[in-house]
């Protein structure tokens, strides 16, 4: 090697060395300035540094690193964002208003899971819910909550938030996801305003809403102009390297995330309750919108134990401050049709600021509703904010109302088709019972079908389903599958390149797995779980259809009510066209050969729970290989239970309730031995 080429290579190691060099000092002037709030230079020598940087990079792009700090000033433009799956649900949390809900919530966790309780207290930032993922110590990608099955990814736009590290530090896992909320503090937020007030702009409504709008902006490099904040708080992966809530958020924090160092372990619900009466008055000295308290099962085993509702881990519980509450008028009572016929009755009223945003409706929910409350038109009503986001009328001012006033009288006839409405005894909704000629019910089932969590067909929105309704191109979704270009161009605002996109996102979709199918067509109280549960049971929709009810109701947790509404809507002739038209154009409507080939009937008949620590199987791929081979898992040992999988550390009371049962307790290897 002659003497220039090991001059060049030494000045070039020279100047990556400079270049890492600059990138852990930034990263560590970042993590004392906007997590610690504690900074250690001036802003301006930080920009001096961060400059000398980004001119290395512009002379050296070789030393090119995604996760350096210059990426934080944006300038990426993203024009459609990105799909993805989570790895692990998001799942929404349950609520509650009063000492007596957390009490039953403490009862039913002790019923389930062994020995001492402790709880995890921490606050509940109103912000918009975010999952990244690290690998290997750098940030790989950030997704929304979405649906909590699959969010939109907004890495590009997360990047330039200060609070979000880029590269972690400390014993941090190989991989693993970590949850939390962006959120945009009041200071920056008043700040905000006031350049759109001096810039002749109308004002944001409220930080949690112009947090969750900045991260779907194109332009990174705007984002990155805005103050945003990310709190984290819960750590995803198949092995964690804790063993407790609490736990996790110190470890996070000594990882270089910012975690809230709020949060209190709680050894009773009267500590909880003390929580949450301090914070309930001292939030407002917050720099952020908080509207209550989270509270978690502090073992990470117990909360395994405890598992998951459809919809909710049962291992938390979220306590809603008490809403704010306004009064205004109510103007006038009007009607909505749903897809599936019901009528909900709508106030709309008198304009009226509501905890950050301007309200001018509220759901009345039914004839009860409005009987029980005496609601009138032109009365002053009290509205506040279900969970501080639906609004509500809670209450009539009578000191206020018109002597003249008359009772409200409840629609008879459809507001939309003008058939009579029908009330199903012991149901609270009235319902337009013509499902194929009142024109919200069949827009509303299409859109129903092109969405998300059904068939999720690119390029269709609900505003196009309502034209081609109204264009008479289509009367329900199986003539979806029918429409051609040629026939979309006439359309307002469809050009020949949306009218593509539309026809071939409807051909995509017939590849969609047939519970999201069934999910897709709308049969009444056939929700997504219930949908998975009926596709896995009969496997596909000929024999669905062909069920009766008492072979419906032997489905697990499908009750009367389910089972009705299936044998009703296979009731119906036009049904079983537009089905057996979907089966024409090739929509999955059974159960693909993969997802039957994971399937048996050896442990059919039978009722498991699932207790303690497992090594060669995950508890979570445990219960899915019940559930996969017919079996149910349970969370609670009763008669009914047929077999206790027990791992390391199962509890001593589980134990000798199953034997005192007569259940058989099996290992994991028994049990992987059994399928």
């Amino acid at each position: 090697m002659s003497a220039v080429e090991t001059l060049f290579i030494f000045v070039n190691m020279n100047i990556e060395e400079k270049i890492n060099k600059l990138r852990a000092q930034l990263r560590e002037h970042n993590y004392n300035y906007y997590v610690l709030d504690n900074p250690t230079i001036s802003d301006y020598d930080f920009d001096v540094m961060l400059k000398e940087l980004q001119a290395l990079e512009t002379a050296h792009p070789e030393y090119d690193d995604p996760n350096s700090p210059t990426h934080r000033v944006g300038g990426e433009v993203t024009k459609n964002f990105e799909t993805v799956a989570h790895t692990f649900r998001m799942y929404s949390l349950d609520n509650s208003y009063s000492k007596e809900d957390l009490l039953d919530w403490e009862k039913r966790i002790k019923k389930m899971v062994d020995g001492e309780v402790k709880y995890t207290c921490e606050l509940k930032y109103d912000g918009a819910s975010m999952s990244l993922t690290y690998e290997n110590g750098q940030l790989q990608r950030a997704v929304t909550r979405g649906d909590g099955f699959q969010g939109d990814d907004v890495t590009t736009n997360i990047k330039t938030i200060k609070s979000v590290p880029l590269q972690l530090k400390g014993d941090y896992p190989p991989k693993f996801e970590i949850r939390g909320e962006i959120v945009l503090p009041f200071e920056g937020f008043v700040k905000m305003n006031a350049e759109r007030v001096a810039n002749g702009e109308e004002p944001y409504r409220n930080p949690r809403n112009t947090a969750s709008g900045s991260l779907k902006l194109q332009d990174s490099a705007e984002v990155a102009k805005r103050p945003l904040e990310c709190l984290l708080y819960s750590l995803k992966a198949e092995r964690l390297p804790v063993t407790t809530q609490f736990e996790s958020l110190e470890k996070a924090r000594s990882w270089g995330f910012k975690v809230p160092d709020i949060a209190k372990l709680a050894s009773s619900i009267d500590e909880v309750l003390e929580f949450v009466t301090y914070w309930d008055v001292h939030r407002h000295e917050l720099p952020y919108e908080t509207d209550g308290v989270v509270i978690k099962v502090n073992n990470l085993q117990q909360q395994e134990e405890l598992g998951y509702t459809a919809k909710a881990p049962r291992w938390a519980m979220a306590y809603k401050f008490k809403a704010e509450q306004v009064s205004t008028v109510l103007e006038k009572i009007t009607y909505q049709v749903g897809r599936t016929g019901a009528i909900t009755p709508v106030a709309n009223l008198q304009p009226v600021a509501l905890a950050g945003t301007i309200v001018k409706r509220a759901s009345l929910h039914n004839a009860d509703q409005i009987e029980k409350l005496d609601i009138r038109e032109g009365d002053t009503v009290f509205v506040e904010k279900g969970g501080e986001i639906i609004p509500k009328i809670i209450g009539v001012d009578f000191t206020k109302r018109d002597p003249n006033s008359e009772p409200t009288t409840y629609i008879s006839e459809c507001p939309e088709c003008q058939t009579a409405l029908v009330r199903t005894e012991g149901e609270a909704q009235h319902y337009c019972p013509n499902t194929t000629g009142c024109p919200p019910q069949i827009i509303g089932r299409i859109q129903h079908f092109i969405s998300r969590k059904a068939m999720d067909i690119e390029g269709l929105g609900g505003e196009t389903v309502a034209l081609l309704v109204e264009n008479k191109l289509i009367y329900n979704y199986a003539d979806l599958y029918e429409l051609t270009v040629a026939q979309l161009l006439p359309l307002e605002r469809m050009a020949q390149k949306s009218a593509e996109n539309l026809v071939a996102g409807v051909a995509a979709s017939k590849a969609i797995p047939f519970e999201r199918v069934l999910f897709a067509l709308g049969i009444r109280y056939v929700g997504e779980t219930v949908a998975k549960k009926l596709a896995k049971h009969f496997k596909s929709i000929d024999a669905l259809q062909a069920a009766n009810f008492e072979q419906l109701i032997a489905v697990d947790e499908i009750g009367d009510r389910i089972a009705q509404s299936v044998i009703e809507f296979f009731s119906s002739e036009e049904n079983i066209h537009t089905v057996n038209r979907l089966k024409d154009f090739g929509v999955q409507l059974q159960l693909s050969e993969a997802a039957l080939a994971n399937q048996t009937d050896v442990l059919a008949g039978n009722i498991f729970v699932v207790s303690g620590v497992f090594t060669k199987v995950s508890r979570t791929e445990l219960k899915k290989l019940i559930e996969d081979n017919g079996g149910k898992v349970s969370s609670s040992i009763s008669g009914k239970t047929n077999y206790v999988v027990a791992g390391d550390n199962m509890g001593p009371s589980k134990r000798t309730k199953a034997e005192s049962l007569g259940i058989s307790i099996i290992s994991e290897d028994d049990f992987l031995a059994m399928i």
